[in-house]
Formats: C-alpha cells, sequence, structure tokens
C-alpha cells in the first residue's frame, strides 16, 4: 500500500510438517503447493486435520487505499476471490487465490505482492501475511494455493528494523477478522490492483471461531454436518456449509 518494488514470489519448503488425519489427508494434498515455491520464506505444510476458522474475500478495485488510507482504485474490470482456512492451534493457514482480469507483472516491495495487510476498510495497514502471487502472469486468470504456517515472514520491515510479520499469530486474525484486508500488487498498481476485507464463513457446516472446528476430511469436531451427514441433509446441509464449505469441498475434489 506504498511504493512497491520487489517481484519475487517464493516460499520456503518444510522445516516441519503439521499432523494430519492420515492416509486421505495426505493423498489429498499432493497438489495444494504452488509449483513455483522456491526456499526463501514462510514454512510451506501439508493441510492440518482440522480448521478452527475461515474467510472468503471478493476482491475488486473500488476498496484499494494508498499508504495515507486515501482511495487510489486499482484496475478497472479486475476481481479477486480469495479463501482462507485457519488452524489457529499449529499456526496454519490454507489458501486458494484466484485473480482475473488482472494485467501485467506483480510488484512489491514485501516477500511477494499478495497479502493479507492488518488494515481495517478504507484504511492503509502493514503486510502480516505474504502468500506466493497467483500465476501464470498474462491475461488470463491467475491461481494459487496451499498452506503455510508460522512464524511467519512478511519480508518487509517497519521502522525499528523488524519485520512486519514478527510475533503475527493467526488467533489475532480470528479474533477480528474484519480488520483485515487481502489484496495484490502490481507494476502499474502500486497501491493495489484489487482488494477486500475479510468475511467469516462457515467451514463445511460448523461456525468457526467460536468453538467448532471442521477437519480437512470433510468430518466436524462439534455438532453439525460430517462427512456422513450430506446425504442424509442433503441440500440444507449444503446450503448451511455456505462459501467456506462449498470452496473447501471444491479444493479437497480437486486435489484428490
Amino acid at each position: 500500500m506504498s511504493a512497491h518494488t520487489r517481484t519475487t514470489s517464493p516460499l520456503k519448503r518444510p522445516r516441519t510438517v503439521a499432523a494430519v488425519a492420515g492416509a486421505g489427508a495426505l493423498a489429498l494434498m499432493a497438489s495444494a503447493a504452488p509449483a513455483h515455491a522456491e526456499d526463501t520464506y514462510n514454512t510451506e505444510v501439508e493441510w492440518p486435520d482440522h480448521f478452527t476458522s475461515a474467510y472468503t474475500v471478493m476482491a475488486g478495485p473500488g476498496a484499494v487505499v494508498d499508504g495515507d488510507g486515501e482511495p487510489s482504485p486499482g484496475q478497472e474490470g479486475a476481481a479477486g476471490d480469495f479463501m482462507f482456512w485457519v488452524n489457529s492451534d499449529t499456526d496454519v493457514i490454507c489458501y486458494d487465490i484466484t485473480l482475473t482480469g488482472v494485467s501485467g507483472d506483480y510488484e512489491s516491495p514485501a516477500a511477494t505482492a499478495t497479502h493479507i495487510h492488518d488494515s481495517a476498510e478504507g484504511e492503509a495497514g502493514p503486510p502480516r501475511l505474504a502468500f506466493p502471487d497467483p500465476m501464470p502472469v498474462g491475461e488470463g486468470p491467475r491461481h494459487s494455493s496451499g498452506c503455510m504456517s508460522g512464524p511467519f515472514e512478511a519480508g518487509l520491515e517497519d521502522d525499528d528494523g523488524a519485520d512486519h510479520a514478527e510475533g503475527f499469530t493467526l488467533t489475532e486474525l480470528e479474533a477480528d477478522p474484519a480488520a483485515f484486508a487481502a489484496d495484490s500488487h502490481t507494476e502499474q498498481y502500486p497501491d493495489g490492483v484489487v482488494r477486500g476485507q475479510l468475511m467469516q464463513v462457515p467451514v463445511d457446516g460448523v461456525e468457526t471461531g467460536g468453538g467448532g472446528t471442521a477437519s480437512a476430511s470433510g468430518e466436524t469436531s462439534a455438532a453439525g454436518f460430517g462427512a456422513s451427514g450430506w446425504g442424509a441433509a442433503g441440500l440444507g446441509a449444503l446450503a448451511l456449509a455456505g462459501v467456506g464449505g462449498l470452496a473447501l469441498q471444491r479444493h479437497l475434489r480437486a486435489s484428490s
């Protein structure tokens, strides 16, 4: 949300691997990591065995602001579809990001040009999480998906020389998701090509963030609709799953 100069999109390979539910969960993570990952920042991990919350962002050019919080519209016609699943118990965040209508290369002084910022609607704020930039660069749709684990690194320092992600944990995001925004930056739109605020959604039919959790395999650890409940509940369960559940099911099918 300020002057942007760096164009890389790397992801550090695993030093540790999050626990998974079993062979089924392991198998569906085979394609979770982005193909363009490199060994330079943040820890790439497999999907955890459950999620504590989920968030969606419908990003557009009109929500972009500059470093002073003044309107700075992004690329006309561009859109961003961000989906995040969080396990705050293990400090793991999984992501599925699609950008459309975006042209030009990425540019940012941070580790990548695609972020979650600590910034309420209409306000500027520092990047807390840096995600691999959706690929390929060009006129068509761009996509990025995978999971990463804390401690996180944004690749951009504050005035005291500390990384903007230093000390940040996903419990902070869960405490006030509306205070965070997702965006992506390009050479032509350094303040942001699209931006949108996080909105909490259910994970597979369970209202998360308040005690309920949902597993990566579709089962739940709270009263709700698990993998065995879809047949009996039918369309009612599908409706209750909402955006988070539908996106999770779609991602699991694509990964299997």
